[in-house]
């Protein structure tokens, strides 16, 4: 069987916001659909070990909000390389309550503010099905999956789709590439070094982090 078919299923990014004891947490995520028209009805899917399921399970109530393409690449970092176990991801950036859940702070292509009605165990993760209690419109374009590999050239799971190299016609022999060691970052430099002040536009680490690659 060959999973690579797989690579082909169509995905968007999202940041969940949920309390948990009263603190703001949350994750970026790759599933969500909607999956009802009359009252409408949406799926998530959160894996096991993530503590923004905790406080997803222990509310019932939560936000989805839909990354753009020109939403800030950081926040995918910050939220979805990081733990709200030991991480204040919302520090630096804040966040609105809209129905007693946290939406944090940025340019989105819109809101959801979901009420838990069922979960399903898939083995690793959790599917939650929700209820639609209120949206908020946002602005720009939604960010894919692809558009998040290929352009933006975050962090790919293996035989996934890359960013490939300069469209313009550039001769791009020359140049050298970095790794962030965290979240898998590709950077670029015209044949010099990487600065050593860099800091990763998706997780926000030091030059420290990257290794260069061939």
């Amino acid at each position: 069987m060959d999973l690579s078919v797989l690579y082909n299923l169509s995905y968007g990014l999202y940041i969940v916001g949920a309390f948990k004891n009263g603190k703001a947490v949350g994750c970026t995520i790759n599933t969500c659909f909607q999956i009802t028209s009359d009252t409408p009805r949406v799926a998530v899917s959160l894996n096991k070990n993530n503590h923004t399921l905790e406080a997803v399970l222990q509310n019932g109530r939560f936000s989805v909000s839909i990354l753009s393409e020109d939403s800030d690449p950081a926040v995918i970092g910050r939220f979805g390389f990081m733990s709200s176990r030991d991480t204040d991801k919302y520090e630096g950036r804040g966040y609105e309550v809209i129905d007693y859940v946290p939406c944090v702070n940025g340019r989105f292509a819109g809101r959801l503010i979901l009420e838990v009605e069922q979960t399903v165990d898939c083995g690793t993760h959790m599917l939650i099905i929700a209820r639609l209690t209120d949206t908020v419109k946002g602005e720009g374009t939604p960010m894919t999956y692809a558009y998040y590999h290929n352009v933006i050239k975050g962090k790919e799971p293996k035989n996934a789709p890359t960013y490939r190299g300069d469209s313009t016609g550039k001769d791009v022999t020359a140049k050298r590439r970095f790794e962030c060691g965290v979240c898998g970052y590709i950077a670029e430099t015209e044949g010099e070094d990487l600065p050593a002040d860099y800091i990763c536009p998706i997780c926000s680490v030091d030059r420290s982090n990257f290794t260069e690659i061939d």
